[in-house]
């Protein structure tokens, strides 16, 4: 078994440490926020993340895995070096990766002669090969493919490892690719082991490609809305096709998160900046920035003037399943809302305090409570068993806008609601 350094106890770093120390490496994993480490060390998971709390406490009580203030003690004397820290878009659409060139700095003083660094962290392609000319050290991607609210399985029970290593398909780097896939070795999940900008480009290329099926999903729900079809049945019909599958046409008030936005960003950039004309990312990005107000739109049309108007929204995160609210559509579609006067109260199981311009309540029914109408923003499966009748009791307006289409219309419309 390895001893590997992970640095960087975000998201992705520490899903990374805990899955890695439950595979039997035994792993330190490092960041420089004084009280995360020191709530990690005691098992607290701030995360909302199924099993992650739990392999957490099980990798500490084991042994196998400790977490340590600042980036040195996760350099030295391991054989791998996870780099897990964040690449946030930058002013120009670009990735900034200010953060993973900190990390390969210290890196370089501190890592032995035969540790591998692996870069974990999303960047785009070329990072790695451009890193490994000037960082004498065995240098390869692996980018992560892990879902939000699925981590830990993402992780232990992966579709593929893809590393990448930089320079000729022979040698020392590609050596060092076959390595990290190694660690991997427990999972079951086969492997890719490539250059290094064509691991870089997995990651982006899989996300961007999510991202255009949501953007096409909304513009195929707004047609069929005006010429009078049903998009859960057209989906449906689609979905039966073995080319195309159900996965991700499920429509909504568009795609945010940690990932989609900043990487369909990077992704775009980077082909300005070689000079393809990437126009479908282009117009996918600009789909899912008018989603919003179209959601506006049919609240608008359903209720109203906007100005004054009480509405409960029902889903603050991103998706269902995270407390993450990083670039969150429902917050885009709130703040619109409040733009046009609306008063606005919120609930989600997930999410405790006040966001934004929305009061945010502890129940879906404390949210409706005096409301001219509800939004369903988050598709949280919850939201489809309340009790209509009472939600109706407790409003004045009885209409509601799934964006979703989540809720059983026929309950609905039973109690009440348009």
């Amino acid at each position: 078994m390895a001893r590997i350094g992970v640095v960087g106890a975000g998201y992705v770093g520490l899903t990374t440490a805990a899955c890695f120390a439950r595979l039997g490496h035994t792993v330190v994993c490092a960041d420089v926020d004084e009280a995360k480490v020191s709530a990690l060390s005691r098992a607290e998971v701030g995360a909302h993340e199924p099993r992650l709390a739990e392999l957490v406490a099980d990798g500490l009580a084991s042994g196998r895995l400790r977490f340590v203030l600042g980036n040195r003690p996760a350099l030295s004397g391991v054989d791998f070096v996870f780099v897990c820290v964040p690449t946030p878009t930058g002013p120009d659409g670009e990735a900034d990766l200010s953060f993973v060139h900190a990390v390969l700095e210290e890196a370089r003083e501190e890592v032995g002669p035969d540790c591998v660094i692996v870069i974990k962290s999303t960047v785009p392609a070329g990072t790695t090969e451009r890193v490994a000319a000037v960082v004498d050290q065995p240098v390869v991607s692996n980018p992560e493919f892990l879902r939000e609210g699925h981590a830990v399985d993402d992780f232990l029970r992966p579709q593929r490892v893809v590393v990448g290593a930089p320079g000729p398909r022979d040698g020392g780097a590609r050596d060092a690719a076959v390595r990290v896939a190694e660690l991997y070795e427990g999972t079951g999940a086969p492997a890719i082991v490539t250059d290094s900008a064509s691991a870089e480009m997995v990651k982006y290329a899989s996300n961007c490609f999510l991202a255009m099926r949501l953007s096409y999903v909304n513009s195929l729900a707004e047609l069929c809305e005006r010429v009078g079809a049903d998009i859960s049945d057209v989906t449906e019909g689609m979905s039966l096709d073995d080319r195309i599958g159900s996965a991700f046409l499920e429509p909504g008030p568009g795609w945010g998160g940690s990932c989609f936005p900043k990487d369909t960003s990077a992704l775009l950039s980077t082909a300005d900046a070689v000079g393809v004309d990437f126009s479908l990312l282009r117009a996918t990005i600009g789909t899912n920035r008018r989603q919003a107000e179209r959601v506006v739109g049919l609240v608008r049309d359903a209720v109203g003037p906007l100005r004054g108007a009480r509405l409960a929204l029902l889903g603050l995160t991103f998706k269902a399943g995270t407390d993450d609210l990083r670039d969150s559509p429902a917050l885009a579609v709130a703040e619109l809302l409040a733009a046009e006067g609306a008063v606005l109260t919120g609930f989600d199981p997930c999410v405790a305090r006040d966001c934004g311009p929305v009061r945010v309540t502890g129940s879906a029914e404390a949210a409706a409570e005096a409301a001219d109408g509800v939004v369903v923003l988050t598709e949280w499966p919850e939201f489809a068993e309340l009790d209509w009748s009472d939600l109706a009791a407790a409003m004045p307006g009885r209409v509601i806008v799934d964006t979703r289409n989540l809720l059983p219309a026929d309950k609905v419309a039973e109690a009440g609601f348009r």
